[in-house]
């Protein structure tokens, strides 16, 4: 069974993240260990909280990670862990992230019930992914969050979801994958995304 790394940079909803690839056969490790990170078959880079206070957590290990994705290492990220995967974000401030994804992180629009808090719907616009194997269009999942990413380029948004605004709720690249949305907290849809997630580290 592949070994799945769960970024452990002290921002995460780490322990549900590691019960989930469990149940779909995968040996999960939390860490934040070069060796590990290095020894892993794929990353996942989870995240909850402000993105500058992520940013600064994850500075140790950010030259790592990115090492690990130009290797061509699978990366599955999760809500803040997917924004942190952009070039920018408006939170707190005009701040940096990874930069694997063009395009900026903003905050959703003032008229709205902030945070998006709940479950929502996926318009699947790519159900050749591999991450939205069996997932069929209009499946609920779960959010949480105030701010959404703004992609540069619309091949990468792998679905969208509506909420007054349509945002990109999954986003793909190469072996990366990102969802704004909680797979762990999903219900049977979410573990089904992260068991393709799994079989994709597999195959």
């Amino acid at each position: 069974m592949p070994k799945i790394v769960i970024i452990d940079y002290g921002v995460g909803n780490l322990r549900s993240i590691s019960k989930a690839l469990e149940e779909t056969g995968a040996t999960p490790v939390i860490s934040k260990l070069g060796q590990e990170i290095h020894a892993a078959d794929a990353l996942i880079l989870p995240g909850v909280g402000a993105f500058e206070e992520a940013v600064k957590h994850l500075k140790p290990i950010s030259q790592l990670i990115l090492e690990e994705i130009d290797s061509g290492k699978p990366l599955l990220g999760i809500c803040l862990g997917l924004q942190l995967l952009f070039t920018a974000s408006t939170e707190g401030g005009l701040r940096k992230g990874l930069n694997v994804f063009n395009g900026k992180v903003v905050r959703l629009p003032k008229d709205l019930k902030i945070p998006h808090i709940g479950w929502n719907t996926l318009k699947v616009l790519r159900p050749e992914n591999p991450i939205l194997n069996s997932v069929p269009d209009g499946s609920y999942v779960y959010f949480v969050h105030s701010y959404y990413a703004q992609v540069e380029c619309r091949d990468h948004v792998i679905a969208e979801t509506e909420y007054s605004i349509r945002f990109p709720s999954i986003i793909a690249k190469g072996r990366i994958f990102a969802t704004q949305f909680h797979p762990e907290k999903s219900a049977a849809v979410g573990l089904r995304m992260i068991g393709n997630f799994v079989n994709y580290v597999k195959a």
